[in-house]
């Protein structure tokens, strides 16, 4: 199939996908336009209503969500008989990648600055409110260094998951994890149980994803409604951001990363999945992708041991697009709010970008969810960012497609440097346009 072909598909794959979401968009920008809100009021505190109610039924998935991610990402690598093999590689190039990714985004969002167009957009009150609570975190970390550390540690995980403390949550989840790996087989019904959790927890956000056209609607006629269309003029440089982050990444540090560890020649394979990352910006879900995936590196020679091992792990904890939109988006947010970057805070931003990332959802929308797990770190909620989270959400889409793209072009970078490094790559099959295994 032709490249020209696969572009068209995509994109009709992503209209068929998204079409509620761009109608919901497209509405919301017409009502906002039409039908100011100081001439208003009423209906305007109703769709307030929506999208505020649209925030809050995100934020109620993400703590099943990380849960079930880490223990089924940790669980599965311990289980897997080619972990020895495989899995340390697979962790470290995956790490290389990841770190790369969010050093690249929290340089360029710091050198655009996109958030301080849409600074004049929030209420001083709001701001100061805002500028609060994070000097209030910023300050309790400078004198309470021993303490943070030791409210890290999970002393009641109960207390701290119902408190919403991701830090220690994520730190229990992840010994517990590793015990149930040691455990052996007698641990397997506690692990599909969280399997099913996940399983569910997907089909929840699913189904929120299909409640994103209201959500969407409401977000983007307050936020027209409010500041006209010259909104889209402040968000500009928060799309420049991504769109050039996502760029680098893809065109600038996966070759890097092919040269350097492997033999294998950046154009082939890019050529050998170009079907599965079209497919990929069209579905905007690498779990939805996954399958293609698979078949596309099988077919041009990547060994099935490689593929079912690295793939389907990659598509859960490989997630360098989704780390790239959540430090911009992050960032983005507090230069918005007028909050002061400190090394120490753009550290912390990035770092639990990762975690965030990886805990991810491998469907629609679910990147700008488990952002909740970063704010929170800082001493945000999105509650907190209501008109900067509708900012974020009238491009979200468009940026979920084009991460996703780099989320899943990433999961076949390592899965070949891997083949390659292990012998199992047949070169002949991966050179042959045709890219049809032989019987």
């Amino acid at each position: 199939m032709g490249l020209h072909m696969q572009v068209i598909i995509a994109l009709l794959l992503g209209i068929k996908r998204n079409g509620h979401i761009f109608i919901g968009l497209l509405l919301g920008i017409l009502i906002g336009c039409f039908f100011p809100s100081e001439q208003y009021p009423k209906a305007y505190n109703v769709l307030n209503f929506v999208a505020q109610g649209f925030i809050d039924i995100i934020q109620m998935v993400v703590l099943p969500l990380v849960i079930s991610a880490i223990i089924i990402g940790i669980s599965n690598i311990g289980d897997s008989k080619q972990l020895t093999k495989f899995g340390s590689k697979m962790l470290l190039y995956y790490g290389i990648i990841t770190l790369t990714a969010v050093s690249i985004a929290a340089g360029i969002a710091i050198v655009l600055q996109p958030g301080l167009n849409a600074k004049a957009l929030v209420n001083p009150d709001v701001i100061n409110n805002v500028q609060g609570f994070v000097a209030d975190a910023i300050q309790y970390q400078k004198e309470n260094l021993a303490q943070i550390f030791m409210d890290i540690i999970p002393k009641n995980p109960v207390t701290a998951l119902a408190e919403g403390k991701m830090i220690p949550v994520i730190i229990f989840v992840s010994i517990f994890a590793i015990a149930l790996t040691k455990a052996g087989e007698i641990s397997r019904p506690l692990v599909s149980f969280f399997e099913s959790v996940f399983a569910a927890t997907m089909k929840v956000t699913d189904w929120i994803m299909y409640l994103a056209a209201p959500g969407i609607f409401a977000l983007t006629a307050t936020a027209v409604g409010n500041f006209g269309l010259a909104i889209f003029g402040n968000i500009s440089k928060y799309a420049l951001a991504i769109t050039l982050a996502l760029a680098i990444q893809f065109f600038v540090v996966y070759p890097l990363m092919l040269k350097i560890f492997s033999k294998v020649p950046v154009f082939r394979l890019l050529e050998a999945v170009s079907e599965a990352i079209m497919v990929a910006f069209g579905t905007a879900s690498s779990s939805a992708t996954l399958p293609l995936t698979i078949t596309c590196c099988e077919k041009r020679g990547i060994s099935n041991r490689v593929c079912s091992f690295v793939l389907p792990l990659g598509a859960t904890l490989n997630m360098d697009g989704t780390a790239i939109m959540q430090v911009i988006a992050v960032i983005f947010l507090t230069q918005m709010y007028g909050v002061t970057l400190t090394p120490l805070l753009i550290f912390e931003i990035a770092a639990l970008a990762i975690i965030a990332s990886s805990t991810s959802a491998g469907i629609p929308g679910a990147g700008l969810i488990t952002i909740a797990l970063v704010l929170n770190g800082i001493g945000l909620t999105p509650e907190q960012l209501v008109l900067g989270f509708s900012l974020l959400f009238t491009i979200e889409r468009f940026t979920d497609m084009m991460r996703t793209v780099c989320n899943v072009a990433s999961d076949a970078v390592v899965a070949a440097i891997i083949a390659d490094n292990e012998n199992e790559l047949n070169y002949e099959l991966l050179t042959n346009s045709e890219g049809e295994a032989k019987a």
